[in-house]
């Protein structure tokens, strides 16, 4: 297998930009809905935000984030997307696969409701998009 080619700039730039898009997605645009959907009172969310994010909690998230960012730019590099319609087709076929098909488990199993399902996935489809289209435009 030939080893892929890739930007680690544009690998650092893609995860800054998929914690802003949760940063967003997951606070002004989605947030109460979500909470509300994971069934967050206002007492536990009082809690929550008394607690604050302890450092080690954003250290693994920012870690995950990279990681998932090196990834997808190994696939992007495979898959030679190298323009914005084969950036999306490369995020979409990998949230198809690996994060719409394996999130039905939230529902099938844990008893989260349909709603919840559909944010989540759908916050991951655009992350993908996003972070999938930066790795294959970036120059």
């Amino acid at each position: 297998m030939a080893q892929p080619v890739i930007n680690y700039l544009a690998v650092f730039v893609a995860a800054i930009a998929s914690m802003v898009l949760g940063f967003l997605w997951f606070g002004p645009l989605f947030g109460k809905q979500w909470t509300s959907l994971m069934g967050f009172d206002k007492k536990k969310m009082e809690e929550m935000k008394k607690k604050g994010m302890p450092p080690q909690t954003w250290a693994l998230m920012i870690i995950g984030t990279l990681v998932t960012s090196y990834v997808l730019a190994h696939f992007v590099d495979y898959l030679d997307a190298t323009t914005f319609a084969g950036a999306l087709q490369a995020g979409f076929w990998i949230w198809l696969g690996f994060f719409a098909s394996v999130m039905l488990g939230m529902v099938l199993w844990e008893g989260k409701p349909w709603k919840l399902y559909y944010l989540v996935v759908a916050y991951h489809l655009v992350n993908l998009l996003v972070m999938a289209s930066i790795l294959a435009l970036w120059p």
